[in-house]
């Protein structure tokens, strides 16, 4: 069983900062990808960053402003979010690609969710 747990979500002002965390634990083998999604009310879910061992990867709208790094040794992805904006306001969703032990593949796994909300 392989489980994601996020934390650091919150109620900040406008052009503050947040930091997420995402844990994978269970049985891992391997973890190919880690990254985030939000959803705002109302709207489809969208990729906000990705990492993988080819580098990483944002949506226009966080570029310069967010930085997606990992912990490979603690299967820990962060989400470093800086100069927020109300828009940014949504549910944010850690997502990995994992190998568990004894598969053949990975599998996509998603945590619970965290809110993030900025104020103006």
């Amino acid at each position: 069983q392989v489980q994601l747990v996020e934390s650091g979500g919150g109620l900040v002002q406008a052009g503050g900062s947040l930091r997420l965390s995402c844990v994978a634990s269970g049985s891992i083998f391997s973890i190919n990808g880690m990254g985030w999604y939000r959803q705002a009310p109302g709207k489809q879910r969208e990729l906000v960053a990705a990492i993988t061992s080819s580098g990483t990867n944002y949506a226009d709208s966080v570029k310069v402003r967010f930085t997606i790094s990992r912990d490979n040794a603690k299967n820990t992805v962060f989400l470093q979010m800086n100069s927020l904006k109300p828009e940014d306001t949504a549910v944010y969703y850690c997502y990995a690609i994992i190998v568990g032990r004894g598969q053949l593949r990975g599998y996509d796994y998603w945590g619970q969710g965290t809110q993030v909300t900025v104020s103006s």
